[in-house]
């Protein structure tokens, strides 16, 4: 019932869930999107993730998760929050969000016949968010395999790298000029390069100037 050359990748339109997309579209025959409209700071998320989604030609389903917004309160889906990284766990945290977009996700690929679903979380740049762990990649995928009675495959192609190494996949695959022109990481929502000052932004920026020197780029 699921082909191993189908896959369905969570995606945002932000750096890493779109390296994770170039990087499927060359492990699978089949490739497409799913993306979540769960509240966040900026709809410009999602209006990015539609346009990187047609340029590449890539069916997108769009789904409405705005539970996560009406029960939680961080600064990732609510404006009035002040970004706040200082604590083991920092306020962007959106708790049960990788939970549910899983989840979801695996009935979407059930639908759609992909045995692969494609995620972007990272352990080694664990940023105090619990469900970016490999432990709970695989607590979800035993999870997921268990409901169904089926076996599906959580795909993680950025679990053990650092930022760096995810600037180097991204060029590996001929697209870093289009990931780090197009895609939306930035907290306050600006695309590209972004604000400069958010955690997120700071993160991206020095793993692009590590990937950079290395290679002896500018």
């Amino acid at each position: 019932m699921l082909n191993d050359n189908r896959a369905l990748v969570v995606f945002s339109g932000g750096q890493d869930s779109t390296t994770c997309l170039f990087w499927a579209l060359e492990q699978y025959d089949h490739v497409e999107v799913i993306t979540f409209d769960y509240g966040q700071r900026h709809l410009k998320e999602i209006e990015v993730a539609k346009e990187i989604a047609n340029e590449l030609n890539v069916k997108q389903h769009l789904l409405n998760t705005e539970i996560l917004t009406s029960y939680n309160a961080n600064s990732l889906t609510n404006n009035d929050i002040e970004i706040d990284s200082s604590n083991d766990v920092p306020n962007t945290f959106v708790p049960g969000r990788n939970m549910l977009f899983l989840n979801i996700a695996s009935i979407v690929a059930y639908q759609i016949g992909a045995k692969h679903i494609v995620t972007g979380v990272c352990d080694t740049d664990f940023s105090g968010y619990p469900d970016c762990r490999r432990d709970f990649v695989q607590s979800m995928n035993e999870t997921m395999n268990l409901a169904m009675d089926l076996e599906f495959v959580i795909d993680t192609p950025l679990m053990t790298l650092n930022k760096k190494e995810t600037w180097q996949l991204a060029d590996e695959l001929g697209q870093l000029d289009y990931i780090r022109y197009r895609t939306l990481t930035c907290y306050n929502g600006i695309v590209g390069d972004g604000c400069g000052v958010c955690p997120s932004c700071k993160l991206r920026a020095d793993g692009l100037e590590a990937y950079l020197n290395e290679v002896g780029r500018k």
